[in-house]
């Protein structure tokens, strides 16, 4: 859809509240809100970041459409400051979640205290709907020729090593809980590994800092995993979906593309794109050094169940809304060009 078309649908100046405003995903959101006449505001846990939010969602919606960006101060592990952000507010999208190896975060308690801030805080409001950011960990990710859907639902491990997909499992729970509870309409969406081009200035941070280790040759060797990769963009899209479409209330929504081994993703680099590409790895890196490797490294650790499972996803559901997400070699060479400056990454 172009961008005119986006800029002459009108929707009388409803205000959408987005969590976790400076976050990967969020931007892509917020864009897309603003593309389509929402007013937005954004919750941070600082004013300093506002003009770093508002600077990079103008260069794909716009200077005169980030103008109807507002701000709100608000931490999910503090209760000051919700109520107040969600005065005037129709709907709430909450992408803000702690993301894996941050230093010194609790992801479980920040993930779970979050969410049933911003939940309360939004039944408190009576907006029309919200929509969670959840996790295709949640649905428990399809194995052994049997595909993930929405009605399958994980239950948490328990580990340190398993925190992160914890945090999403146990978050999701409570927000469901808490939507029945006040009478909330809750959509949540369960993206499985995104990439795509960040807004803004690139940084390789989160997901897609696979492709940047791949580019720089960080790694020596590819390990024997993949994931089912999906556009951070389509991911923005469905959230958006699910926020105005009557049939979304009260569902899940898996959002994935194809299946990828991490191999795939290094020979699309160097195929498509050679000259940025001379760095990365062509060999395997043996299973057993990956074991050796998790028992020091954090990120080794994490992905070390993973070895030579092909996950398997079923997203026929989100498609039910109209939701069309592009091709994942596309997504890995327009998350590569933005890594490395090459080019825009707003398209």
């Amino acid at each position: 859809m172009s961008m005119e078309m986006l800029m002459t649908h009108s929707n009388d100046g409803e205000t959408v509240l987005v969590t976790g405003g400076t976050g990967y995903l969020a931007g892509w959101v917020i864009a897309g809100l603003l593309q389509r006449g929402y007013r937005i505001r954004i919750t941070v846990r600082s004013p300093g970041k506002a003009e770093q939010v508002r600077e990079a969602v103008s260069g794909r919606a716009g200077q005169e459409a980030a103008g109807d960006i507002t701000f709100a101060v608000a931490d999910l592990l503090i209760d000051d400051g919700w109520d107040s952000a969600f005065e005037g507010v129709h709907y709430v999208i909450h992408t803000a979640s702690p993301m894996p190896f941050d230093s010194g975060a609790d992801l479980v308690k920040t993930a779970r205290e979050g969410t049933r801030r911003v939940l309360g805080a939004a039944a408190r409001a009576g907006v029309k709907r919200a929509v969670l950011t959840s996790s295709g960990t949640t649905a428990g990710m399809g194995d052994s020729g049997t595909p993930a859907t929405e009605t399958t639902y994980a239950e948490p491990s328990g580990t340190p090593q398993r925190a992160y997909p914890d945090s999403k499992i146990l978050a999701e729970r409570d927000a469901w809980e808490l939507a029945d509870a006040a009478g909330l309409e809750l959509s949540a969406i369960l993206p499985t590994f995104m990439q795509g081009p960040p807004l803004g200035a690139p940084n390789g941070a989160g997901t897609t800092d696979v492709i940047r280790r791949l580019l720089t040759r960080e790694i020596p060797a590819v390990p024997n995993i993949g994931w089912n990769v999906v556009d951070v963009r389509d991911v923005a899209e469905l959230h958006i979906l699910a926020m105005t479409s009557p049939v979304a209330a009260g569902q899940r929504f898996l959002a994935s593309g194809s299946f990828l081994w991490y191999r795939d993703i290094a020979r699309m680099l160097r195929d498509k794109l050679p000259d940025e590409a001379t760095k990365v790895p062509t060999r395997t890196m043996p299973d057993i050094i990956v074991k050796l490797l998790a028992r020091v490294n954090p990120q080794m650790a994490m992905v070390r169940s993973e070895l030579g499972r092909k996950r398997l996803v079923d997203s026929s559901k989100a498609r039910t809304l109209g939701w069309q997400p592009r091709p994942t070699e596309q997504t890995i060479i327009d998350t590569a060009i933005a890594l490395t400056a090459k080019d825009s990454p707003s398209k």
